[in-house]
């Protein structure tokens, strides 16, 4: 529907490179226009973009040596908690299966994560909290590696909320404040001891991964940090592992079934 007013000064509150709409009502555009460098679209048929949804296309990227790279793009599974698979393995005749059920908050953070997690780099691992990404991991060559760099950009995210919240500054710049003596140091005291009870805001948050963990060790990063929930693919030789480890912890994990590589 044609983007309204109240919908215009909202986007104004946020940084936003695009925003696009079947049509804008009066006075709207000059409300965007406001803010520097946004991309203001119309697309009068954006509900025909559904369609293409589930269609696969071809892709080509250039590459800085000539190269051309020709695939097909990737198609979600995922649309719903109903298209999830329950986390089991089978080692040495043994079942494994992960005890706790996600619950519906779980559920709709899993599958928004896995949404997002498909248009992010691989090797990749983010954390998603109430429709909200919280801290994401992306381009590495092991997957602990990422978990852990998602897990510090968590942290360094929600003492940078924080910050800005309370004093309108990021907090790059309170610290450069305090540093050149502009500033007391207690307040930025007061958010590193906040950031860090709060574990970057990833308790109860749901860990997502591109690809299945090859060991324990990966998943242990978000157990770590107070993590409810996981979402992987599932097809590693030590699945068992993973769900000994989530059981211990009292986690809730599914499967996909479907790996979201991207380069």
């Amino acid at each position: 529907r044609a983007m309204d007013k109240d919908t215009a000064e909202l986007i104004n509150q946020n940084y936003l490179e695009v925003v696009a709409a079947p049509d804008f009502e009066e006075g709207v555009v000059e409300i965007l226009a406001r803010r520097k460098n946004l991309r203001i679209v119309r697309i009068s048929r954006i509900r025909d973009l559904e369609r293409y949804m589930e269609m696969p296309v071809v892709e080509f990227k250039a590459l800085i040596d000539g190269g051309l790279i020709i695939q097909q793009s990737q198609i979600n599974r995922i649309r719903s908690r109903e298209d999830f698979q329950p986390a089991t393995a089978v080692y040495k005749g043994k079942e494994y299966s992960v005890k706790r059920v996600p619950t519906d908050q779980e559920y709709a953070d899993m599958v928004f994560g896995w949404h997002v997690e498909q248009g992010v780099t691989s090797n990749s691992v983010i954390y998603v909290k109430d429709g909200v990404t919280a801290g994401i991991g992306t381009g590495e060559q092991d997957r602990v590696g990422v978990a852990e760099i998602a897990v510090f950009k968590a942290y360094t995210k929600y003492a940078d909320a924080l910050c800005f919240r309370r004093y309108g500054t990021p907090y790059k710049q309170f610290e450069l404040d305090v540093n050149q003596g502009r500033r007391d140091r207690a307040p930025l005291d007061e958010i590193d001891r906040e950031t860090k009870e709060a574990k970057g805001g990833l308790i109860g948050a749901i860990m997502v991964s591109d690809a299945f963990f090859p060991f324990r060790d990966g998943v242990d990063v978000g157990i770590k940090e107070g993590i409810s929930g996981i979402v992987q693919p599932g097809g590693s030789e030590r699945d068992f592992e993973i769900i000994e480890a989530c059981n211990e912890a009292g986690v809730s994990m599914v499967f996909t079934g479907q790996r979201l590589f991207k380069h």
